[in-house]
C-alpha cells in the first residue's frame, strides 16, 4: 500500500519539476505573461516560505525550511505506513509529501523555490505559487475533509 502513496507523491514531484522547468526555459526572472484578466504566468523566486514569509531573513531560511521539509516528509511516510487503509487520509498526505519534496528540490538546487502562478484582482496580486504549493494546499484541504468523514 505504501508504494501506491509514494507513487502519487512522485507524480506530484515530476509534474511540479516539469512545470518549473518549462517556465524557467521560456521566461527570465520577473517576466510576466497575461493569460487571462485575472491570471498571469510569471517567473518568481521565493527564498522564504508560503507567501514569501521570511523571504529576507538573510539565508538561514533555506536550511530551516529544508530541515522542516525533511522532518515532515519522514513523519508523513511514517503516517502512511501506520494508516494504510485510510484512503482519503493517505491520498492527502501523498499530495503534501509530493509538494514538500518538490519545493525541497528547488531549495537545495537553487536556494529558492520557483513560483510561476500569479492570480490578481483589481491591482491586488496574490503571492505567486507553484504546483507543489497547490498540492500541499489540496492535501491540507483533503485532510480537513477527512477529519469530518471519520467514523468513531
Amino acid at each position: 500500500m505504501l508504494n501506491r502513496w509514494l507513487l502519487v507523491a512522485a507524480v506530484v514531484i515530476v509534474l511540479d519539476q516539469l512545470s518549473k522547468a518549462a517556465i524557467g526555459s521560456h521566461f527570465v526572472y520577473g517576466e510576466s505573461f497575461a493569460v487571462m484578466p485575472f491570471f498571469n504566468l510569471v517567473l518568481a523566486h521565493n527564498t522564504g516560505a508560503a507567501f514569501s514569509f521570511l523571504n529576507d531573513a538573510g539565508g538561514m531560511q533555506r536550511w530551516l525550511f529544508s530541515a522542516i521539509a525533511i522532518a515532515a516528509s519522514a513523519w508523513i511516510v511514517w503516517l502512511l505506513r501506520k494508516h494504510p487503509a485510510q484512503t482519503l487520509f493517505c491520498f492527502a498526505l501523498a499530495f503534501i509529501l509530493g509538494g514538500a519534496l518538490g519545493n525541497l528540490i528547488d531549495r537545495i538546487a537553487y536556494g529558492y523555490v520557483v513560483d510561476f502562478l500569479d492570480f490578481h484582482w483589481e491591482g491586488y496580486h496574490f503571492a505567486a505559487f507553484n504546483l507543489a504549493d497547490s498540492a500541499i494546499t489540496c492535501g491540507a484541504g483533503l485532510l480537513i475533509l477527512d477529519s469530518f468523514t471519520k467514523k468513531t
